[in-house]
């Protein structure tokens, strides 16, 4: 062993126990005599650079060994030293009631299963193997669960708060299952304080009719038991929501008024427009900018109509030309008060100029339905497809997508998305993946699989997992097939299928799960086609095994949560 490698693990070792007895009172403070503090210092700065205390080495020992097993020694007289602390004054308060209905037993060794991670063995080189990632359905079992109703077994939930604040993909489907009792855990233990503050799921509500312990929660609840009864009040009564929060806003924090601002996105409706407005004073930049964001979603508010007219003074129709009708643009050669007021950002990000940064922010907050009146009234597909005179189209259409999105305007989306078959370089609105993720976000569901279904048959699987990743779950069946049919079309071409293990991932988790036994074909080891890549064909042969038996389990886990008929 050399003096680096076990250095690096004796500073390990010694950090973790140093951490874990910190507050050990009353043990023992020596090892022979080798004080605790020399055996952390010498294991963090290592051995070569700091001898260990005298003592430490036998005669013809590796130091770094020496040094490993003296901190063993030592953290084990330590925490034999440790003496119980006393008891919390008053005790522990009973964890809450969770009406909602048990687990099935075999869901629930499912669960416990998932939260193991007890996957099949992956293999050597680099291959994953045949068997199903466990890991990854985890959100989907979540999902499910919550959708159906059931309460968290109390022995899982302490693994399951764990699942979560190692993955806050997770967050909001855990802490929806753990329900109350997940809260009442989380706040025993500090390493679940996320759960405090990671989301709005879980809290039980008062009645909402009663104002007395509405405000009582309010003034006395959790983060995350406020922001729950927040969007409560609000599905019950919005203007009630709008009142409670104006109670204590003033004394809010700025990251808890961003987070309460933030959750006015669900029904947002023009009677939340007067205390949007009032936030656009606010201290925060962030809850400006917010606010702002929210008023621009509005397109009859007044902060909409202000956009509407800046962004009109930049942009209109030229017909001097001999080619017809431009578009033509003249950015804002200043950032007024005004503008900042109503949450145009004055300072560009590195690499963008001032007054092209000005526009894109007036033209995304402004309604798109200012643009038919002021460009000829012509029809979103007929203005995208406009020629821009001075090199202003990217960052015009850039614009309008980011306003397509803001505003979920469908027939902005379609314009500024355009064929799917066209080459992406040469879209009317954007050639970012990214951005044209979000606009087929837009579409309902069934469109926009189609969309990328003619997506990935015109131009293959390599730009298509962002726009896989926005469509609904699971996958319609033309999508499907749109995408195996790509993958064996990869596979025919002799690649190596790690070069697709993304969409490959994807695929697992999003296909339905009665493909399974139309896909049993393309388990079968194919023969080495010339100039294959060498033994690619076995490597694809396990990628559509684990593909069939993740369908399957699927399918199995589909029914193990499935509740029961009712009794007739």
């Amino acid at each position: 062993m050399t003096s680096t490698t076990a250095t690096t693990t004796a500073g390990t070792t010694a950090t973790t126990t140093a951490g874990a007895s910190s507050t050990t009172t009353g043990a023992a403070s020596t090892a022979g005599s080798s004080p605790w503090e020399e055996l952390v210092t010498s294991a963090l700065l290592g051995t070569d650079r700091r001898t260990p205390p005298a003592g430490t080495v036998p005669a013809g020992k590796d130091a770094p060994l020496a040094l490993l097993d003296a901190a063993a020694l030592h953290t084990v007289r330590r925490r034999a030293g440790l003496r119980p602390g006393p008891a919390a004054d008053g005790g522990t308060e009973p964890a809450p009631l969770d009406p909602r209905r048990a687990l099935p037993a075999p869901a629930r060794r499912r669960l416990a299963q998932l939260l193991a991670d007890r996957a099949g063995p992956s293999g050597t080189g680099g291959r994953r193997g045949t068997a199903p990632d466990l890991t990854e359905l985890l959100p989907q079992w979540l999902a499910a669960a919550n959708e159906h109703g059931y309460q968290t077994p109390a022995s899982l939930l302490p693994a399951l708060l764990d699942a979560a604040r190692a993955r806050t993909d997770l967050r909001p489907h855990a802490l929806a299952f753990a329900g109350p009792r997940g809260l009442w855990l989380a706040r025993l233990n500090p390493e679940w304080k996320f759960a405090l503050r990671g989301g709005s799921a879980g809290s039980a509500l008062p009645d909402m009719g009663d104002p007395e312990a509405v405000r009582s929660l309010w003034d006395e609840g959790l983060f995350a038991e406020r922001v729950a009864l927040l969007a409560g009040v609000r599905a019950h009564d919005a203007n009630a929501a709008l009142t409670l929060l104006g109670t204590t806003w003033a004394t809010e924090r700025a990251e808890d008024r961003l987070m309460f601002l933030d959750s006015l996105r669900a029904g947002l409706s023009p009677a939340d427009e007067p205390f949007l407005e009032q936030a656009l004073a606010d201290r925060s930049r962030n809850v400006r900018a917010t606010a702002a964001e929210l008023l621009s979603a509005l397109p009859q508010s007044a902060l909409a109509g202000r956009m509407a007219e800046r962004a009109a003074s930049c942009v209109a129709l030229d017909r001097s030309g001999d080619a017809g009708a431009v578009i033509a643009v003249e950015a804002p050669h200043e950032c007024d008060a005004d503008m900042q007021r109503d949450g145009v950002v004055p300072n560009p990000p590195s690499g963008r100029g001032e007054r092209a940064w000005w526009l894109g922010q007036l033209v995304e907050a402004a309604p798109l339905s200012v643009w038919s009146g002021r460009l000829g009234g012509r029809t979103a597909d007929e203005i995208v497809a406009l020629p821009v005179s001075d090199d202003w189209a990217d960052e015009l259409h850039a614009a309008w997508c980011r306003a397509a999105v803001r505003q979920s305007d469908a027939e902005w989306s379609r314009a500024l998305l355009g064929a799917p078959a066209a080459p992406p370089s040469t879209g009317p609105g954007t050639t970012s993946l990214a951005e044209r993720s979000k606009l087929l976000a837009i579409l309902p569901d069934d469109e926009r699989a189609a969309w990328v279904a003619e997506f990935i048959a015109a131009h293959g699987l390599s730009e298509a997992f962002q726009l896989l990743g926005v469509c609904a779950v699971p996958w319609a069946e033309p999508l499907g097939r749109a995408v195996v049919d790509a993958l064996d079309i990869a596979r025919d071409a002799g690649s190596y299928p790690w070069s697709f293990s993304g969409v490959m991932g994807l695929t697992e988790r999003c296909l339905a799960p009665d493909e399974a036994d139309r896909l049993e074909v393309l388990t079968a080891t194919p023969d080495e086609q010339e100039n294959a890549s060498p033994g690619a064909g076995g490597y694809w042969s396990e990628a559509f095994q684990r593909l069939v038996s993740t369908l399957r389990l699927r399918a199995t886990i589909r029914a193990e949560l499935t509740p029961p008929p009712a009794p007739a």
